[in-house]
């Protein structure tokens, strides 16, 4: 890999003075500076008419004006010359005796192309029509003007940088408004990136408005979006402009400025365009797209120069979420782990009633994972009417259970009401140990397979024996590093959990204490004592991750304890949605999880746990190959019939060898 993938954005909203051309123009070069040179910025871009400002009205006409306008941005050319950076800034131009409102692309000293506003606002407060035609007739017949002496394509036009491998568009406020917009056409062409020069005025709930459609526009053309617009010090003679600004990519927004500054705005973000080009390229939508609506001959290509990019050395300047697939708005997370839980429940419920199961049956083992299948199990019957008691809930204590775990099992089945059994394992196990011939002071992998494997004998026997259905427990992290026994706990005939990560599974069953177990929503039946109950998960969430295979340290405690076998699942969680959501490489991910996690890990300890998960991820496939049906919560899912095929036998070498 030889690039970050990542390209640095500025959005600006300067201070200027309207008419004022020397003035702005001295404000545009300053700007541009200070972003290449401080900030190492890829691309800047300015407001629409930021030249002259937006609300010069008749002055348009003013050829003085006009001739200043071109001579400003000949300057602006000039000053660019020797700077990394590309500058996107708006003027205006005549072309065959009528004006029109464009913005050039500028790189090194030169303006590589113009393009003009294709929609001309003409209604309510807006009079842009009795000063600007609008371009998208003209584009259909020009394709280039003349400006300062030399040629410069002209129209719908697609910037790319071929040895980055990255492709820009453009287009100016009222564009975006449109229901077919010229920046969806360029993306359909190639643009990762949109660019939107923009001159939006005030009115009251217009900038949540604004948002939305810069977030719909990036989102459902899986690109980036840059905006900035007029700021304060344009006239006010009939309205205000705010200056907002704005950076996002793929329907999030990476970044908003404060807007009615009086000095103007500044906002600089990094975009992930090679995600950009991962989210195109997974699955056929937006090339279907394309090949339907595209009409790549209208669209005219430009050569960059090659744009720089965000280096190794750089501190990246943009949200990677620590924990992705926890979302960290309260309101966001609430509605996350309902959505969640309902899911879980009904695709239960489904399976009970296609089945005709008459009963359900559940391995707790008073961790984390099988307590939320076992709430989920508590819901759906009462989803389809069936009582707690055919739930049939089974405890099988092992070399390893320790006095804790246990009697969190047995307390939470008593107090959701199943019929609860308790089946100790440990002498049947022994009774295999000698049948295979394992010492059973060899506390290796038979060691705990061997018991993972007698429980889900268990629990499957008595599935048949009482026409019921086995619940499975594993989660999501889980099947990514391939941590359970193969036919062991790997088993069952519906996995509720199948689609949740470890990171996750606490916030679900914290969201049943918060809404099932108390608060204004309590469902006061859920349980026989929601309050000892609420009490007990807490105490469940605090213990640490176990499969308990081992036996317990001297004091009785947990001693085998998870993460100190695989690493943190915080991590690993991190490792599997940015290498499957994102698609994000081994150096890259080593390199934004060490910034991410800064403050919690040094990079070897990261390095350390990243090869494990993809030693893990890939030689574990085979596990997932035939892993029971469960649900799709998220939008990651590991079910080799969904979203994830992969060989079992691949070759891991490639992945490690970039972080070697």
């Amino acid at each position: 890999m030889t690039n970050t993938g990542l390209v640095r954005v500025a959005a600006i909203s300067p201070k200027l003075k309207v008419a004022n051309t020397q003035y702005n123009t001295e404000e545009i070069i300053s700007c541009m500076k200070q972003v290449a040179e401080q900030r190492r910025a890829g691309f800047v871009l300015f407001p629409e008419l930021c030249i002259t400002g937006y609300t010069c009205a008749d002055l348009f006409y003013q050829p003085h004006l006009y001739e200043q306008n071109l001579k400003s941005l000949k300057q602006i050319a000039e000053a660019s010359k020797g700077l990394s950076l590309s500058a996107i800034v708006g003027f205006y131009f005549r072309i065959q005796g009528s004006l029109y409102n464009c913005a050039a692309l500028i790189q090194n000293g030169r303006v590589k192309g113009i393009v003009p506003k294709m929609f001309i606002p003409n209604y309510k407060e807006f009079y842009e029509g009795r000063w600007f035609s609008p371009g998208a007739q003209l584009v259909k017949d020009v394709k280039a003007v003349t400006i300062f002496s030399e040629e410069v394509p002209f129209g719908n036009i697609v910037f790319t940088d071929e040895e980055s491998n990255l492709s820009i568009g453009i287009e100016i406020c009222e564009d975006l408004w449109m229901p077919v917009t010229p920046g969806t056409h360029l993306a359909l062409n190639g643009a990762e990136i949109i660019f939107n020069a923009s001159a939006s005025n005030e009115t009251v709930g217009k900038e949540k408005y604004r948002k939305s459609i810069v977030l719909a526009e990036s989102a459902k053309n899986s690109c980036g979006y840059v905006y900035a617009s007029a700021g304060v010090c344009e006239s006010t003679t009939d309205l205000v402009f705010s200056g907002h600004t704005m950076i996002a990519e793929n329907g999030w927004l990476l970044a908003e400025g404060t807007r009615f500054e009086r000095d103007g705005t500044l906002l600089i973000r990094d975009i992930d365009f090679q995600r950009i080009q991962f989210e195109r390229a997974h699955g056929q939508t937006f090339s279907n797209s394309t090949a339907a609506y595209g009409d790549r001959a209208s669209c005219i290509r430009v050569k960059l120069e090659p744009v720089p990019l965000v280096d190794w050395d750089m501190e990246i300047l943009r949200p990677y979420e620590k924990n992705p697939f926890v979302p960290s708005n309260p309101e966001a997370m609430d509605e996350s782990c309902r959505e969640i839980f309902s899911i879980q429940t009904a695709g239960l419920a489904k399976r009970m009633e296609h089945s005709g199961a008459r009963k359900s049956v559940v391995g707790i083992s008073g961790g984390l994972d099988s307590t939320l299948a076992l709430l989920v199990t508590a819901q759906t019957h009462k989803l389809l009417g069936k009582p707690a008691s055919d739930i049939v809930a089974v405890t099988m204590p092992g070399f390893g259970t320790t006095g804790k775990t246990y009697n969190n099992a047995l307390t939470i089945m008593r107090l959701l009401g199943t019929e609860v059994r308790e089946i100790p394992i440990g002498e049947a196990v022994l009774k295999h140990f000698e049948d295979i011939g394992q010492d059973k002071n060899i506390h290796d992998l038979t060691y705990e397979n061997c018991q993972a494997r007698e429980r889900t004998q268990i629990l499957m026997d008595i599935s048949n024996k009482e026409g019921g259905l086995v619940v499975g427990t594993g989660d999501l992290s889980e099947l990514a590093l391939g941590w359970c026994t193969y036919n062991g706990d790997h088993m069952s005939m519906y996995g509720v959990n199948s689609g949740i990560p470890k990171t996750l599974v606490r916030f679900v069953v914290k969201w049943v204490m918060d809404n099932l177990l108390s608060g204004v929503r309590e469902d006061k039946a859920f349980s026989s004592d929601n309050a000892l109950l609420k009490k007990t998960l807490q105490n469940i969430l605090d213990t640490p991750i176990s499969p308990e295979l081992l036996p317990p340290d001297e004091n009785g405690d947990i001693a085998q304890k998870t993460e100190e076998s695989v690493g943190p699942y915080v991590l690993h969680d991190f490792f599997i949605y940015y290498t499957l959501r994102q698609g994000m490489p081994p150096k890259k991910l080593l390199h934004v999880a060490s910034q991410v996690f800064a403050d919690e890990y040094d990079e070897e300890f990261i390095k350390k746990w990243l090869i494990t998960f993809y030693r893990r991820f890939f030689s574990q496939q085979f596990k997932r190959s035939c892993v029971p049906d469960g649900p799709k919560v998220g939008s990651v899912s590991l079910s080799p019939r969904g979203d994830w095929r992969m060989p079992s036998d691949a070759d891991v070498a490639v992945w490690l060898a970039e972080l070697e």
